[in-house]
């Protein structure tokens, strides 16, 4: 597809996945550090870090097949509309929403259909929620509903979800139809299946065997990333000797960033910055 760069598009891919990564780990080190250090894990802390890394990147790997569906829909002549919408007092944040030959496409996507059968009703009823509101903000205008599913290899839930997506097609008298996969390009008859695959195939080739944990190895970019991480989750992380211990080693192995965020605390004028320095001091 010409018109989509592949340079570009990973830079956006990784950006939504990866980004911030690190601040979050340590928000979650600070408010839960026993879900890592605690007695009665089967692992050990090194694993545990690789495995929270690992599921939050699977979390926003959803996030980021948004821009990948988005940018594919434009290159094929559709129109973005505003996905935050709202009519009076209700608002929904919609997957995809375009306009092409006065029609309005809507898309709610997911990686794939296995999740536990007591999430499907939630997810019907958050699609007819959504749907409720279109009709209302676009009630002149005919609509195209789709609940889409990115990996074919995954139907657990399709049975149900066919038969209430043809008691809403009914009910409503509007186009809605269940789609996974290619089945999605197909009904919109434009190209784009064959290009999702290649860019993955490439991307995951040029993707790390294990995530990094060694923060140091990129101490400026962590450092930027982590320096305005609210003082709270600082205090916690230098006054838990667990973390310090077993953690600190792990992320931290050459204090580099520790001291870039030492210099910067004591560079600032308010006190617990200052207090926050003292107590680095302590740990490097």
């Amino acid at each position: 597809m010409k018109n989509l760069n592949y340079e570009i598009l990973k830079q956006k891919f990784n950006k939504k996945i990866f980004e911030n990564s690190k601040k979050e780990l340590l928000k979650k080190l600070a408010t839960s550090p026993e879900r890592y250090i605690g007695i009665f894990r089967p692992t050990k802390p090194k694993i545990k870090l690789i495995q929270n890394i690992t599921q939050s990147n699977e979390i926003k790997f959803g996030d980021a097949f948004e821009i990948l569906i988005h940018e594919i829909f434009i290159s094929q002549g559709y129109k973005p509309l505003n996905k935050k919408i709202s009519f009076k007092e209700s608002y929904k944040d919609l997957d995809q929403l375009f306009e092409k030959n006065n029609k309005i496409i809507f898309i709610e996507q997911k990686i794939r259909d296995d999740h536990d059968s007591s999430k499907k009703q939630g997810q019907i009823e958050n699609f007819e929620d959504k749907l409720n509101l279109l009709l209302k903000k676009y009630s002149e205008s005919e609509i195209k509903a789709y609940f889409y599913f990115i990996d074919p290899s995954f139907k657990k839930n399709k049975i149900f979800y066919q038969k209430e997506i043809e008691k809403l097609k009914k009910d409503y008298e509007i186009d809605i139809k269940l789609v996974y996969g290619n089945e999605l390009f197909k009904a919109e008859n434009i190209e784009g299946w064959c290009f999702i695959i290649k860019f993955l195939i490439k991307w995951k080739k040029e993707l790390p065997e294990f995530p990094e944990l060694d923060f140091d190895s990129q101490a400026d970019e962590t450092f930027n990333e982590i320096k305005d991480l609210e003082p709270k989750y600082f205090r916690k992380l230098f006054e838990n000797k667990a973390v310090k211990k077993e953690i600190f080693p792990i992320i931290f192995p050459k204090k580099t960033v520790l001291n870039k965020l030492k210099n910067y605390f004591n560079e600032q004028d308010k006190k617990i910055y200052k207090n926050l320095a003292k107590k680095l001091e302590e740990i490097i």
